[in-house]
C-alpha cells in the first residue's frame, strides 16, 4: 500500500510552507530515514526523513511554491507496486485542495474534477464538534484553514472563522472609513507616481514577524523601566577572563563578548525573582522552573530568537560558545524549532550599533525583555560626589504588566544592575 507524504508542521505558528529541496527524483527508491526534501519556514530550513523505504512516485509538492501544512505532496510505493502517474496534479494550497490529501494515493490519483464542489465537502477532514459548530454557525467548512494533524479542521478552527466573520461584520471605527478605502485603491500605492519604487513581495519571515508584533504591541500592557549601569568593573573582568583562557590546538577556548555577560546577568537575575519568571496565560501564571533567555539576533529579512536554556545555570565560557553556534546557524536558517521556540525572557542588545536607548516590544511567551545600549564614556558622580568619568550602559526593561507589577520589574532590573556592576558574582 503506498504511503503518502504530507507537508508537516515544524513550527507552531506555520500554515504553509514551501519546500526549497527536494533530494531524491520521481522513481527513485529511497530508505527509511533517508533525508527526503528540505522545509523552508518563515524562520528556519528543516530536513524532512523519509518514514518508510519505497520507490518515489507523484511528486506534487513543487520546489518553491506555498503549500498548505498537511497537504500530500508525494508518495512511496513499495515494490513492484502498480501506480498511475499523476499529471498536472496541483500542491494544495487551500483547505478544500487540501482536504484531497487526506484520500489515499490510490483515490486521489483517480479522484472526480469536483473536488471543488458542494460536494465534495463530505470529504473535508473535520471533527465530529467542528462540524456541528460550522452548521450551527452557518460557517463553509471549505473556506475554513484547518489546523490539527494533517489540516483536519478543529473547533477551535471553526470559532476562529466565526470570530472572523462577526468582525468583517462590524462596522468601521468612525475615521476609518476612508482608510478603507484608500487600502482597497491601492492604499499607498496611490500616494507615489509610478515608476518611481520597486514592490519587493513580503516574505513568511516579515509576514509573521509584522502578525507576531502587531498583536503583541496592541494586546499586552507594556511598561518600561530605564536604568544606567556601569560597566567599568564588567569590561576589566571579561578583558581578564579572555586573556586567561585556556588553549585548544591554538586557539582559545572561549572568547567572552558583552552580550554573553548580560545573558549570564539577566538569567540570574530572573532566577533569583521567580515571581518575574513567567509567563502570562488567560487561564493562570506559567511560573518556570528554569532560566531559558532568548537573544534576538538579526538575520537575512528579519530576525529570530534562539534560546540559551538554563542559563541562569551555565558557565559564562559555555553561553558564550553556545550562543556562537546558535547565531551562526541561526542566520544559515539552519536552527531547530525547539532552538528558538519558548524561553522565559529575553535580550535585544543593539549597542554593537551605537544605539544608546530603546525599547523592545515583547514576544510572547515572554513576560519581558531587556534592551541593552551601547556603553559609552558618561560623566558621572562618584560616592564622594566628585565628578568623574565612567562607562555607563542604558538598558530598558519592557514589561508585561499583566504577569509582572511596577515593583516587581523595578527589583529585576534592580538586580541586573547590581550583577553588571558586581561582576565578579557572576562567577561565585
Amino acid at each position: 500500500m503506498a504511503t503518502e507524504i504530507i507537508l508537516p508542521k515544524v513550527d507552531m505558528d506555520m500554515a504553509t510552507g514551501k519546500i526549497s529541496k527536494w533530494f531524491f527524483n520521481e522513481g527513485d527508491r529511497v530508505g527509511k530515514g533517508d533525508v527526503l526534501f528540505e522545509i523552508e519556514t518563515d524562520k528556519a530550513a528543516m530536513e524532512i526523513d523519509s518514514p518508510v523505504t519505497g520507490i518515489l512516485r507523484n511528486i506534487t509538492g513543487k520546489e518553491g511554491v506555498d503549500i498548505a501544512v498537511g497537504s500530500a505532496v508525494a508518495w512511496l510505493y513499495e515494490e513492484g507496486e502498480e501506480y498511475q502517474a499523476a499529471t498536472n496534479l496541483p500542491a494544495p494550497a487551500n483547505p478544500v485542495e487540501a482536504a484531497a490529501s487526506d484520500m489515499t494515493a490510490v483515490e486521489l490519483i483517480h479522484a472526480p474534477s469536483h473536488i471543488g464542489s458542494p460536494d465534495a465537502r463530505n470529504s473535508i477532514r473535520a471533527t465530529p464538534l467542528a462540524r456541528r459548530l460550522a452548521r450551527e454557525s452557518g460557517i463553509d467548512l471549505g473556506s475554513v484553514a484547518g489546523t490539527g494533524p494533517r489540516g483536519r479542521i478543529i473547533s477551535a478552527d471553526v470559532s476562529k472563522a466565526r470570530v472572523a466573520e462577526a468582525t468583517i461584520a462590524l462596522p468601521a471605527p468612525a475615521g476609518t472609513q476612508n482608510m478603507g478605502q484608500d487600502a482597497a485603491s491601492g492604499g499607498p500605492l496611490k500616494q507615489f507616481a509610478e515608476g518611481t519604487f520597486d514592490l519587493q513581495p513580503h516574505t513568511p519571515m516579515r509576514r509573521t514577524i509584522a502578525r507576531r508584533l502587531l498583536e503583541a504591541k496592541t494586546t499586552i500592557p507594556h511598561f518600561y523601566l530605564t536604568v544606567d549601569c556601569r560597566i567599568d568593573a564588567l569590561l576589566k573582568l571579561r578583558a581578564e577572563l579572555n586573556a586567561s583562557a585556556p588553549m585548544e590546538d591554538g586557539t582559545p577556548k572561549y572568547k567572552l563578548s558583552v552580550n554573553d555577560m548580560i545573558i549570564k546577568a539577566y538569567a540570574l537575575a530572573l532566577g533569583s525573582t521567580p515571581d518575574a519568571n513567567v509567563s502570562w496565560t488567560e487561564e493562570s501564571l506559567l511560573r518556570h522552573h528554569a532560566v531559558d533567555i532568548g537573544v534576538a539576533v538579526s538575520v537575512a529579512g528579519g530576525l529570530i530568537t534562539p534560546i540559551i536554556r538554563h542559563a541562569e545555570a551555565k558557565t559564562l565560557s559555555s553561553i558564550s560558545n553556545e550562543m556562537k553556534d546558535l547565531a551562526a546557524r541561526a542566520k544559515s536558517g539552519k536552527l531547530k524549532p525547539a532552538e528558538y521556540q519558548g524561553g522565559t525572557g529575553a535580550i535585544s542588545n543593539l549597542g554593537m550599533f551605537g544605539v544608546r536607548e530603546f525599547a523592545a516590544i515583547i514576544n510572547p511567551p515572554h513576560s519581558t525583555i531587556l534592551a541593552v545600549g551601547a556603553g559609552e564614556k558618561r560623566p558621572v558622580v562618584n560616592a564622594q560626589g566628585e565628578l568623574s568619568a565612567a562607562t555607563v550602559m542604558t538598558v530598558t526593561l519592557s514589561t508585561d504588566h499583566r504577569a509582572v507589577d511596577g515593583a516587581l520589574g523595578a527589583e529585576l532590573v534592580g538586580k541586573f544592575r547590581t550583577l553588571i556592576e558586581n561582576p565578579m558574582s557572576m562567577l561565585i
